[in-house]
């Protein structure tokens, strides 16, 4: 992977936006990245990292705060990355989120996060992902690096460097599995446990349910074998639930033989009790019999008169629809004649002229009458509307007095137009003179509040300035009295040596000094004597106080740069001379700003009446067409009205209107032909009862009977008719079931005595409790026996099945603390840190190789899977060889230089690896941050050789440094400067000759 430029831009300590091109260094194959403290070197690997993954190193644990604290409300932050891996060239802008200006409105309101993804493709840079999602994904796809393993490989960042050197084992295993993608394993071993754990409660369950059917099924053989003392062992149990299912087996056997004899003697004592019961329904039944028939034959006369009269009603029923019909005959001919009456006497009240009043000459006054009726009609219609018409006329010369009216306006607005125009246009050129200054009072003004806002702060910056001298000269004094403090220590230290020598001295024992075994005039020590925990807390209050000065210094540095820049930004000015000043400027853009909006809406003033003035022509010509066109429609109408009033006094003749004289005609149509019609009706109705008398006469004739009123008394409805022949019939029906059955029963030879049938069924019931007890005791025998044999089957089974399973929870209880480290694994090393522990062999050879050459082959790294201390975990652990002295020692011993060297050989080994698992990345751009300043300078020197080799194939490395020496050694530089103003910019150096 190589990294060829960068742009950050708001992001950090940078403002504007920045352009580091890193191909320039390409030629040289390493360069410098140098600055003051704080002016943003590491900021520009965090910009890398945070381009690739969303996040930088140094903000993982805290406030994410990546955006500038210089940058504007409205000024962008975005970092750009481009990039070559696989032979593919790429490019991802990513923003963070942070908080903007409202668009509309005071306040702030969220940005969201953004980022973006194109591929170089022929020249231009085609998108491939447009969300953080979707780059996230992307960048996954074509790197292969997760960010730990970045971090390890590519970006060497502070904080980062040594902390795989000087980790603890869970720590070093944490890291490890991240960049190896080992937590699989860790997965495989809790699968275990939960495995182990499965097995053991299976176990558990299966034995609880096995005593718990050993409980049940002894209870249940009570009685059948001999009890036994105490808690008898598993198998003996088991042999004796087998012992007392075979005895219930054999009781149920026995008993099965009693439940077959009682019910044969049941079968018996219930074949002589049916036999007898028998007899004695057959013997009630006979006797019913005979008393039934002598009641059916005492009700022959009462039912042959039933006969009879059903015979009579059925003859008779013909004649009740003739009767009907001379009923209805008879009242229509009174209803007929009733209606003739009525209408005669309608017709001889009204005023009608003088006809004949038979039914012809009737029929043709309604002929005559409905003519003109007809020709009266439409123009009753027209007599409706006339009052309509006369109304609509009046409308209709109103409009056409309107539009002359609006004629003469639009002639007199016509004459007013040009002035109008004229004075909105002098308007207009006044209000555009005085917008165009708003942008530059606008401007005059945010100059001014910035001024004022600094002019403001001076008092108050000069304040914290006078307070942050008085705290230099105080810290000041407080360093030179520490300092003076431990230079007297010192000195009473020394003075007092030889007395604290010598109150360790011991009779016989050599002098540590001279050697001597007598010491005959020892020196005393004196009572102010000074020991090394005083020594050390005085250099320790003098490291303190020494921090607290430079600190002071700091913060006095700051104040004078903050006055300072004040007093800048307020451009000598007094406070109160641009309050007057911005107060003027204000009303004068509000002035601007108000003329800015008037002007909008003079324009439209001015526009609106051009467009009047063009409209004017073709509106005049418009309202002289619709009055032309209304005097047109007046004329018409007022002729049409005249005619029409003409015509319907004519129709009206002496009534009060049209209408009403239809009606008068129309009720005279409706009298005649009323009267007609009941003429005609009348003579009807005669003819018909006529007729239906003769019917009826026919009908009784016919019947048989001697008069009408013969066939009327035999009459009966449908109803009584029913019942009449239900009761004979089942007179008829019930004599001769009788008669049958009774013969029947006669034909049996039956006593004449009643049968006794109260012994059978009393030894009935005693046969049938004897074999429901037999019932019983071998359905209870049986099932006792099926129980044990069932029991005696499902404990076997599942005897057998704890003993698989046991056997089984053993070797996953095995595996599973084999695989945590637990039990007989002696190493304590589970199955992730033995697959880890490899993997670090192998960093530890490919980090040997460098650590070598820069240490002169003193220093040697090594794995060791030694017990941890206190039961912690083992296998993950290093230690340095010293070849000087032969034994091992922990990293934590290492000096500053030493610890450096260690682990910047540490963290090359590890990107080695790291790259080769995943699958064999070029890493031709590389980035180191930590601390080479506690580098002497023979193994500065040594560290640089090492540095150089990491050039050869291409490769181009970036070095974060302080140190005076490497500037001097290494030409390319990337120098981050501080701007007065407190940002930040980036100046590239290129080495004379680079290309």
């Amino acid at each position: 992977m190589r990294i060829h430029r960068v742009e950050i831009e708001g992001f950090g300590p940078f403002r504007s936006r920045q352009t580091i091109d890193l191909d320039a260094y390409a030629a040289d194959g390493i360069f410098l990245i140098s600055g003051r403290t704080g002016a943003g070197k590491s900021s520009i690997l965090d910009a890398i990292c945070f381009a690739l993954y969303g996040s930088a190193p140094r903000y993982e644990d805290g406030e994410k705060r990546l955006r500038s604290d210089h940058a504007d409300p409205e000024d962008p932050t975005e970092v750009a990355l481009e990039f070559t891996t696989g032979g593919r060239t790429w490019r991802i802008e990513r923003s963070p989120e942070f908080q903007r200006p409202k668009k509309r409105g005071d306040g702030l309101t969220p940005q969201k996060a953004e980022a973006r993804m194109f591929e170089r493709v022929d020249g231009e840079w085609i998108g491939r992902a447009a969300r953080p999602v979707d780059v996230a994904t992307l960048v996954d796809e074509v790197i292969g690096l997760t960010q730990q393993q970045f971090l390890q490989v590519i970006l060497l960042a502070q904080g980062h460097f040594a902390r795989f050197l000087l980790a603890k084992n869970d720590e070093r295993q944490a890291l490890l599995r991240t960049l190896f993608g080992t937590k699989r394993f860790e997965e495989y071993e809790k699968a275990l446990d939960e495995r182990r754990k499965e097995a053991v409660a299976q176990v558990e369950s299966r034995s609880h349910a096995l005593t718990a059917q050993l409980g049940e099924a002894e209870r249940v053989a009570e009685g059948l074998v001999d009890p036994v003392d105490g808690e008898p062992p598993l198998e003996e149990r088991i042999e004796r639930i087998g012992r007392a299912a075979l005895r219930a087996r054999h009781l149920a056997e026995s008993v099965d033989a009693a439940e077959r004899e009682t019910a044969q003697a049941l079968a018996a004592a219930e074949s002589l009790h049916t036999e007898r019961a028998s007899q004695r329904e057959k013997q009630q039944r006979r006797d019913a019999a005979r008393a039934t028939l002598a009641t059916l034959e005492e009700r022959a006369d009462e039912i042959s008169g039933l006969r009879a009269e059903r015979d009579a009603a059925l003859r008779a029923e013909p004649v009740r629809g003739a009767k009907d019909a001379a009923t209805r005959a008879l009242a229509a001919v009174n209803a007929a004649a009733a209606r003739l009456d009525s209408a005669a006497a309608a017709w001889d009240d009204a005023e009608r002229p003088e006809i004949d009043d038979d039914p012809t000459a009737l029929d043709a006054f309604v002929a005559e009458a409905q003519q003109r009726i007809g020709a009266w009609r439409p123009l009753g219609d027209i007599e409706a509307r006339l009052d309509a018409d006369a109304a609509a006329l009046e409308a209709l010369r109103a409009d056409a007095d309107a539009t002359a009216a609006r004629a003469a306006e639009l002639e007199e607005r016509a004459k007013a137009l040009p002035q109008e125009q004229k004075r909105v246009q002098d308007a207009l050129d006044a209000a555009t003179g005085l917008a165009a200054t708003a942008e530059s009072l606008r401007a005059a003004v945010a100059q001014l509040e910035a001024q004022l806002a600094a002019a403001r702060s001076i008092p108050a910056l000069a304040e914290v300035q006078r307070q942050a001298f008085e705290a230099l000269q105080q810290a000041k004094r407080r360093k030179d009295e520490a300092e003076e403090h431990l230079a007297d220590l010192q000195r009473r230290r020394f003075a007092g040596m030889a007395g604290e020598l010598a109150a360790e001295l011991v009779d016989g024992e050599a002098c540590a000094v001279c050697g001597s075994t007598e010491h005959p005039a020892p020196a005393t020590r004196g009572d102010d004597a000074v020991s090394v925990d005083d020594i050390e807390v005085a250099d320790a209050a003098r490291v303190a106080a020494t921090a607290a000065y430079e600190a002071a210094n700091t913060a006095l540095a700051a104040a004078d740069r903050a006055h300072a820049d004040a007093q800048k930004d307020a451009g000598g000015r007094a406070a109160e001379e641009l309050e007057a000043e911005l107060a003027t400027k204000r009303e004068e853009l509000t002035a601007a700003e108000a003329a800015a909006t008037e002007k909008d809406a003079l324009a439209a003033e001015r526009a609106a009446l051009e467009a009047e003035a063009r409209e004017h022509s073709a509106r005049s010509e418009a309202l002289v067409a619709e009055r032309t066109q209304l005097e047109a429609r007046i004329a018409a109408a007022t002729e049409t009205l005249e005619r029409n009033r003409a015509a319907v006094a004519e129709a009206r003749g002496a009534a009060d209107s049209v209408g009403a004289r239809i009606r008068s005609e129309e009720r005279l149509v409706a009298l005649a032909a009323a009267y007609a019609e009941a003429q005609r009706e009348a003579a009807r109705a005669e003819t018909a009862a006529a007729e239906a008398a003769e019917l009826l006469q026919a009908a009784v004739d016919e019947a048989g009977f001697a008069a009408p009123a013969d066939a009327l008394a035999a009459l009966r409805d449908a109803a009584a008719r029913e019942a009449l022949d239900a009761r004979v019939r089942e007179h008829e029906t019930a004599l001769a079931s009788t008669k049958a059955t009774l013969m029947d029963l006669e034909l049996e030879v039956l006593p004449d005595e009643p049968v006794d049938t109260a012994a059978s069924a009393e030894a009935v019931a005693t046969a049938k409790a004897a074999w429901s007890d037999a019932v019983k005791a071998h359905t209870a025998a049986a099932q006792r026996a099926r129980t044990l044999e069932d029991a005696v089957e499902r404990v076997a089974i599942l005897h057998a099945q704890i003993a698989d399973l046991a056997a089984e929870a053993a070797r996953i209880r095995r595996l599973a603390d084999t695989v945590a480290g637990r039990a007989h694994n002696s190493k304590r090393m589970k199955l992730e840190t033995f697959v880890l522990a490899a993997e670090l062999e192998e960093i530890v050879a490919a980090a040997n190789i460098r650590l070598g050459e820069m240490s002169g082959e003193r220093y040697r790294l090594q794995h060791t899977d030694a017990l941890a201390a206190r039961g912690a975990a083992s296998g993950l652990g290093l230690e340095v060889m010293d070849r000087y002295t032969g034994r091992a020692r922990p990293p934590h011993s290492l000096s500053g230089g030493e610890t450096f060297l260690a682990s910047l050989a540490l963290a090359l080994g590890l990107a080695e690896v790291v790259t080769s698992r995943a699958g064999g990345i070029r890493l031709d751009t590389l980035f180191i941050d930590e601390g080479f300043g506690s580098l002497d300078a023979e193994t500065l020197d040594t560290a640089m050789a090492t540095l150089d080799e990491l050039r050869q194939g291409g490769r181009t490395v970036g070095i974060i440094s302080h140190v005076e020496a490497m500037k001097e050694q290494i030409p390319a530089q990337l120098r981050v400067e501080q701007t007065p103003q407190g940002w930040s910019r980036v100046v590239q150096d290129i080495a004379v000759g680079a290309a």
